[in-house]
């Protein structure tokens, strides 16, 4: 089972419910940021695909990204297609599943060697299939085993999980909001982070690293260890040094950056993003 930072980690996980700070750290043109996506960019749904970004989130990642030289990255433990069609036309160095993939600032994508998963896959599909409510997300180098519909469901989906990453070699299990993921041993949100930080633009850059989940922790004690400062998003025992409330909170702070808030409404897609950046360019 994946160790969550506080167990190896010097720095002590703040309380559950640490009160909301309106200093949260201020975006300098030293930053280097990294941002999860689920749970932080943009809200949590009940499916991985229903997911919205807000119509203001393009065009302030936009300028962002040129107010900080391109230093500014998605990591995600989502597949990299995913994140590209999310984003697009965006297609920012981003950190996907986990680390196991990375694009670069350059655009070049380094590829770990992935660890055969298809006993991983060939188990978790067994299982979704006695039971209505699990969904199956098969990704280039992991396997993730979903069951928000069926939370009752919980023990023995890390049972099934943890046997098929106990009986598969170079991979671990790690514990999400309402998944089991079985992945590469040697990735993480943290190796993804520390990776860009010895890269341009990235490289001498002050860290920012902003997430909700648990899989984040290892993001939020690489920043924090590098100088610089970890953000959770929601509510949940964390390393992080600062907290705030919600995706919509998160996403204020992000465009207080660029001097003012932004429409902060769903449903952005398509040509309305591509009008979105285009409008956001001076």
């Amino acid at each position: 089972m994946h160790l969550p930072p506080s167990s190896s980690s010097p720095l002590s996980p703040s309380p559950a419910l640490t009160p909301l700070s309106a200093a949260l750290p201020t975006i300098g043109l030293q930053t280097a940021l990294f941002l999860d996506f689920d749970g932080t960019l943009a809200d949590l749904a009940s499916e991985p695909e229903g997911v919205e970004l807000a119509s203001g989130v393009i065009p302030a990642l936009v300028r962002l990204s040129e107010q900080l030289g391109g230093a500014l990255a998605i990591v995600s433990g989502r597949r990299l297609a995913d994140l590209d069609s999310f984003l697009a036309p965006l297609r920012l160095p981003a950190a996907a599943e986990h680390g196991a993939l990375r694009r670069q600032a350059d655009g070049r994508v380094v590829s770990l060697a992935a660890p055969d998963v298809q006993e991983v896959a060939r188990r978790a599909a067994e299982l979704a299939a006695h039971h209505d409510g699990l969904r199956v997300e098969i990704k280039s180098a992991a396997v993730a085993l979903h069951y928000r519909h069926a939370p009752t469901l919980e023990a023995l989906c890390l049972e099934v999980m943890q046997q098929a990453a106990d009986s598969t070699p170079g991979v671990e299990l790690l514990s999400g909001k309402f998944v089991f993921e079985v992945k590469p041993a040697n990735v993480s949100k943290g190796i993804a982070i520390r990776a860009f930080m010895t890269e341009p633009p990235f490289a001498g850059r002050q860290p920012i690293f902003a997430g909700d989940d648990t899989t984040d922790e290892d993001g939020f004690s690489a920043v924090q260890l590098l100088g610089g400062k970890g953000i959770k998003v929601g509510e949940g025992a964390t390393l992080a040094q600062h907290r705030c409330a919600s995706p919509a909170h998160l996403r204020q702070w992000l465009h207080a950056a660029l001097g003012g808030p932004a429409e902060d409404t769903a449903g952005a897609r398509g040509p309305q993003r591509q009008a979105a950046i285009q409008e956001s360019r001076p």
